[in-house]
């Protein structure tokens, strides 16, 4: 029976020093840039969600007028909801890409310091 030699397991350098990585310019900068994208397209998801509730309890006969056959602005703005959720997640996947990415970099230059 063959032996399979067994691969040396890699040194792994020292963990950063992750108290000091937190109170980093470019750690803070990512926070912020997160922030920024985040924090409005929740608040923007939020008021789309919540709009048809308020548009149907406060503008009844709009949201009755049929746009084709039995579909009616209501039902029409409904279906969007799952279309803006799908392009949502679909812009942060995109954005979250180069989030990974900075944030690897931050890790990486704080384990070579």
């Amino acid at each position: 029976m063959a032996q399979h030699p067994v691969s040396p397991q890699p040194v792994s350098p020292q963990p950063p020093d992750w108290e000091r990585l937190a109170v980093s310019e470019s750690f803070r900068n990512l926070m912020r840039d997160k922030r920024r994208f985040i924090v409005p397209t929740t608040i923007f998801f939020i008021v789309y969600y919540f709009a048809l509730p308020v548009l149907v309890g406060y503008f009844p006969e709009l949201m009755k007028r049929r746009l084709w056959g039995p579909v009616n602005i209501a039902y029409a703005f409904a279906l969007s909801q799952f279309i803006m959720a799908w392009v949502i997640a679909w812009i942060y996947m995109r954005v979250a890409e180069r989030f990974d990415k900075l944030a690897s970099q931050i890790v990486a230059d704080g384990a070579r310091r």
